[in-house]
């Protein structure tokens, strides 16, 4: 998991981002009383990332995409990514995690809600459960509110979406 992946420069541990998304470190007993209260089984690789760093944005926000979506023809961007600590708001249980997205927005309920955007709430990122079921591996998807709830693929795992983050310099704002 993660072979050959340098988190050493992934987190950009601001003010802002401990106080917002970084939780405590999670023990196993934790995080599957989350998969409990959320109805899911988490991926594997999303564990491995929140027992390193629980929540948080990385330095690179923007992901590659060949579908050109609302926020931008080539790629899209996040926010931060959430973690499990409910104590914080930005987090998959937290004040505005996945329930705060499906209830008051009307998401549709494919899975967990894992990464915000700089749209404040008009395209979320979730873990897309519909094809492997609540206990298989789920696709990561970009769901997009001001485009009647399209859902528009981005990885088929959680570690390839982790892997295929990238700064957001490398691309044309014109």
């Amino acid at each position: 998991m993660f072979e050959n992946f340098d988190f050493s420069d992934f987190w950009h541990d601001s003010q802002y981002a401990l106080d917002e998304y970084v939780g405590e470190s999670p023990t196993d007993e934790y995080i599957e009383s989350i998969e409990k209260e959320l109805g899911y089984k988490l991926p594997e690789s999303y564990k491995y990332l929140i027992k390193q760093h629980n929540g948080g944005i990385p330095n690179n926000t923007a992901f590659r995409m060949d579908i050109p979506t609302t926020w931008s023809k080539d790629h899209i961007s996040i926010e931060g990514i959430y973690g499990v600590d409910r104590k914080r708001d930005n987090s998959v249980c937290g004040e505005t995690g996945t329930e705060f997205w499906i209830d008051e927005w009307e998401y549709p309920a494919i899975g967990i809600a894992i990464c915000d955007t700089p749209s404040a709430g008009h395209e979320m990122v979730f873990l897309d459960y519909r094809e492997c079921g609540k206990d298989g591996e789920p696709k990561v998807v970009y769901i997009e509110q001001e485009n009647d709830m399209r859902i528009v693929p981005i990885a088929d795992t959680f570690e390839e979406f982790i892997r295929g983050l990238i700064s957001e310099d490398e691309f044309d704002y014109e």
